[in-house]
């Protein structure tokens, strides 16, 4: 097994360390977490090899005040500040009379007794960087014989690998995944204009992000030079299709942050009040969780040790719950959703989102465009904003082409912002493709911070909205 060597090593101290403090509290967990890993870039002017950005390591304790949680983090524990990390968890999880009255009060969890190991090993060999290098500058060179507008091109690939464990008084967990992330970006320039593409690929597999790479790179040098030629779009209502990277990222900002119940406890998401009502189409199934698919948000348990979930958002057009961390599904008498994530142990753990993708449907996307007068398809996710207390939403997209009497016009708009209700644009799908793609490559920021790799994706789907 892959797991971490240091974690293994620190587990029965830890375990002596819940000991100990469950002999003062009625709950108390212990998280250690390690992530390690190895980030590649070729480019044009550069080559550069360090640690991935998902790199951590340490510890964070969690304790029950009689009304709610509080939590202490360290970075290393040992024989010789055993002590000292108990005392200060005991004294800075202390809270004055006035800060135990402003708890939301939350229920002990009632946890299952469970000890498990949990693997996945990373799928083909594992490449030398070395080797991994010598195949980016053999890309780089075909980039560049593609076309001399092309002034810039940057490969890129990040394994990482994660090993965590949960201690509690009935919980006993250890996991050990990876995942690999490979990325191309391709800048074109025609004297003072200049466009950029890119196309991100994820895989448990090495071996599957380098074929991925090289097999799309010709679609991506085309579509670099027709960039070049683009032009803005007149603003206005049209019919669309979205590409399985602009679905995703319509679940991910319409459905994803407002459905996350600590948006609930906190009274921020329109969500909360349209609990079994229609919010969408009858078309759409919506699911986000940590095992509703193999991607970079798939683990065994989260960050709260509790076992990954399959959740089922909307079922054909209706709300059904949402997604929660430990701490805000008791506070709402719900079951965890295994949710609960942090960037790193000296973090807080939020309700955050996983793999969040729309289920696929029975069109054909061939049809689809047929059946559009005058429209565009959406392309390439560049970024995304949502409201969840009044249900804006604001995705934009890198680019889009036309379509007019059912056929590709060769026009190429770009970028592209579309802007609406989120009720308006999930509610106006009339079309979802069989064809269905994941796109597990992102990170997600809980508001302006606290970062966490995503995945989402689904169908093709065919809607109305406005563009800008």
């Amino acid at each position: 097994m892959m797991y971490s060597k240091y974690l293994s090593k620190k587990k029965d101290i830890c375990k002596r360390l819940l000991d100990k403090l469950l002999l003062k509290y009625k709950y108390v967990s212990i998280l250690g977490k390690e992530i390690k890993g190895t980030s590649i870039r070729v480019s044009t002017f550069v080559t550069r090899i360090g640690d991935t950005f998902e790199s951590q390591c340490g510890f964070v304790c969690r304790v029950y005040n009689n009304k709610s949680f509080s939590e202490y983090a360290f970075s290393d524990i040992n024989d010789e500040n055993f002590d000292f990390i108990y005392e200060e968890i005991i004294n800075k999880t202390k809270l004055s009379e006035n800060l135990l009255n402003d708890q939301v009060k939350a229920s002990i969890p009632e946890e299952e007794i469970i000890k498990q190991d949990f693997e996945r090993k990373l799928d083909g060999k594992k490449l030398s960087n070395e080797t991994i290098i010598n195949r980016f500058n053999t890309l780089k060179e075909r980039t560049h014989k593609y076309s001399d507008k092309i002034v810039n091109v940057i490969f890129g690939l990040e394994y990482y690998n994660v090993s965590s464990m949960f201690l509690s008084k009935n919980k006993e967990l250890t996991q050990d995944f990876s995942w690999v992330l490979g990325i191309v970006n391709i800048v074109a320039r025609d004297k003072e204009n200049i466009k950029n593409v890119y196309n991100c690929y994820a895989h448990n597999s090495i071996e599957e992000c380098l074929r991925d790479l090289s097999n799309n790179l010709k679609d991506l040098c085309e579509t670099s030079i027709k960039l070049l030629d683009s032009t803005l779009i007149e603003p206005g209502v049209y019919d669309i299709i979205t590409t399985p990277a602009i679905t995703g990222l319509i679940a991910h900002e319409a459905f994803g942050h407002g459905v996350e119940l600590d948006m609930f406890v906190k009274n921020r998401a329109k969500a909360k009040h349209y609990v079994n009502k229609y919010v969408a189409s009858p078309l759409i199934t919506m699911h986000d969780g940590a095992s509703s698919c193999l991607s970079q948000a798939s683990y065994f348990f989260d960050d709260d040790g509790v076992l990954a979930h399959d959740t089922v958002i909307i079922e054909k057009g209706v709300l059904k719950r949402g997604i929660s961390d430990l701490v805000s599904a008791m506070q709402l008498k719900q079951e965890p959703t295994g949710n609960g994530r942090r960037q790193n142990p000296f973090h807080k753990s939020y309700s955050r989102m996983t793999n969040t993708f729309f289920e696929a449907g029975n069109d054909n996307v061939d049809d689809m465009i047929k059946s559009i007068k005058h429209g565009y398809m959406l392309c390439q996710m560049d970024n995304g904003m949502e409201d969840p207390k009044n249900w804006n939403i604001q995705c934009t997209c890198a680019y889009a082409k036309e379509i007019i009497d059912g056929k590709f016009s060769g026009k190429i708009v770009a970028p592209v912002v579309m802007s609406g209700n989120v009720l308006d644009l999930l509610k106006s799908i009339t079309a979802v493709s069989k064809e269905f793609e994941i796109h597990g490559s992102g990170h997600c920021g809980k508001g302006h911070k606290e970062w966490v790799p995503v995945s989402d994706g689904g169908p093709y789907l065919k809607a109305r909205c406005k563009l800008g």
